[in-house]
């Protein structure tokens, strides 16, 4: 069969091809259930900024989101991330946004949880994942599954302690020899938490052979290494998350629906 080609102006095409969406992309954000700091009376979890930040950035370019959690159900936020002094912009607006809270308060078990149904993952920092994602076997798992297959792996702050237990095909930890990042020995000095956390994170990954990076304190810094992509801080959160679009959309293949084809056939 013969199939002709309209003689259509160059703009004109352009401008159908603008209408071919890219399939719509889901990510994952692994986030704590630990709320409880140390052996102190003190509360963490979560901290908002690097879960409300990459969330509307993720939102903005078309992804399904889906959190989920070692115990699952509501996400433990740190206190000391809601107050006044730490607010900004979008975490006022992420706690006012029904659809994001309600979003963050029913989180599925990361048991339930398939990598073969994500596109790229999240792992938000706060105190909380030094206890219980560092050493997760269902983290393991999955986000070395994540990796074989080549999908985006970001981590933020303490959220990159989810990658201490990960190992590669050889056995060795994976991130031996990789160019990241996470929160600081000094940004831990800084906040007065020295002796309350179970390690130190920049200790541990120079200990598994990280190539590890900072910059000054509570400035951004975002590190990419492949699929893997770090942040030092919450003041990093928005350039991982956008590291993490790119990387996804590159990655995406584009869905052609036939009406468009058809309007160039």
């Amino acid at each position: 069969m013969n199939i002709f080609i309209k003689s259509v102006p160059r703009l004109s095409i352009l401008q159908l091809l603008k209408k071919i969406p890219m399939i719509s992309a889901k990510i994952l954000f692994i986030a704590t259930s630990h709320d409880q700091l140390g052996v102190t009376n003190n509360r963490t979890g979560a901290w908002l900024e690097e879960i409300a930040v990459p969330y509307y950035i993720f939102k903005d370019a078309g992804t399904e989101l889906t959190i989920a959690s070692p115990l699952g159900g509501a996400v433990p936020l740190d206190p000391k991330s809601e107050s006044i002094i730490m607010a900004t912009t979008r975490t006022k607006h992420f706690l006012k946004d029904r659809e994001a809270m309600n979003w963050l308060t029913h989180s599925i078990l990361l048991e339930n949880v398939k990598a073969d149904d994500f596109d790229g993952v999240f792992l938000p920092g706060g105190h909380g994942p030094l206890w219980d994602l560092a050493d997760n076997k269902v983290v393991k798992q999955l986000l070395e599954t994540f990796n074989n297959q080549n999908k985006p792996i970001g981590a933020l702050c303490h959220g990159v302690a989810g990658l201490l237990s990960l190992q590669n095909n050889i056995g060795e930890p994976l991130i031996k020899g990789r160019q990241l990042t996470g929160f600081s020995n000094t940004e831990e000095e800084s906040a007065g938490l020295t002796r309350e956390v179970p390690f130190l994170l920049e200790t541990e990954l120079f200990s598994r052979g990280a190539a590890y990076s900072k910059a000054t304190n509570y400035t951004s810094h975002v590190v990419v290494d492949g699929n893997i992509i770090t942040g030092q801080n919450p003041a990093s959160s928005e350039g991982v998350a956008k590291k993490l679009v790119a990387f996804v959309q590159n990655n995406k293949p584009v869905h052609k629906p036939e009406s468009v084809i058809n309007e160039i056939i």
